[in-house]
């Protein structure tokens, strides 16, 4: 009984172990995967027309969701922070609620979210069919760099869409807070902006909320392609690597947030 038991907790450290030792190798073939995308971002930058196609993909297919999720997220904003601040008699802030919540948090996080769900998770498919076809297989046949002319331009379409789509998520939600507040409750509309306009810093709130959506692309897009260019060539190898994105996107962004939002207003 003694040795079944033992043999149990020795066999159970030793799957440990061996979780342990593959989770380090896939983050170390990240890593280097990682280095040669900006290794060979020249050889892609130089086909501009590939990045911007990339950017369309990502960005502007992308734009539907985005609006319409941000424009719901702050007509709710707003009708949940005028109950809040009603009872303390400062309805004529709920501009600067709306406008702090989206620009620090919601605009970031959720946009990256919603482009993780929609962009990464096509990326990751795109690249990994094309793995799975042998199509990668025959640019290194060709002589051409698989990572320079496909990998390097999703991924670098992805970073560059992720700070605009969050920009455009905070502007249209604080249009949602507007028509809620202002033109559905009865918020006095002067003030609603001016103090909105007094209180939101650009450098502090707006300027940091840029910074964590460059970040959440750069981990995103980063994710994206290397589960598409690490899939098993197979459907169900394709397929649990789509779920991978999503997951480790989602999870990604949850913690990176909370150590940006650490550094960036401790002071406050």
């Amino acid at each position: 009984m003694r040795d079944g038991a033992l043999a149990f907790v020795a066999g159970m450290i030793r799957g440990i172990g061996h979780r342990v030792n593959d989770a380090l190798q896939t983050l170390g073939f990240a890593a280097r995967f990682f280095m040669m995308i900006l290794v060979y971002s020249g050889q892609s930058f130089r086909r501009l027309h590939l990045t911007l196609r990339e950017i369309y993909f990502s960005g502007f297919q992308s734009l539907l969701i985005i609006l319409v999720s941000g424009l719901f997220i702050g007509m709710v904003l707003g009708m949940q922070g005028y109950e809040t601040l009603q009872r303390y008699g400062s309805s004529e802030a709920l501009g600067v609620l709306v406008a702090l919540s989206l620009t620090r948090e919601l605009g970031p996080v959720v946009s990256a979210l919603l482009f993780a769900s929609r962009a990464g998770s096509s990326i990751t498919a795109e690249i990994g069919l094309m793995k799975a076809t042998e199509q990668l297989t025959a640019m290194d046949m060709m002589a051409v760099n698989p990572i320079a002319r496909v990998v390097a331009p999703r991924f670098w379409g992805g970073v560059l869409s992720m700070p605009l789509l969050a920009a455009l998520f905070s502007a249209i939600g604080v249009f949602g807070g507007y028509l809620v507040g202002v033109v559905l409750i009865g918020v006095d509309q002067g003030a609603f902006w001016s103090q909105m306009q007094g209180s939101v810093d650009f450098e502090l709130d707006v300027l940091n909320g840029i910074i964590k959506s460059f970040v959440f692309g750069v981990a995103v897009s980063l994710i994206a392609v290397f589960e598409g260019y690490d899939a098993v060539p197979t459907a169900e190898g394709v397929s649990s690597s789509i779920k991978r994105t999503v997951v480790y996107s989602a999870l990604a962004i949850l913690a990176l947030d909370l150590v940006l939002t650490s550094f960036m207003f401790r002071g406050i």
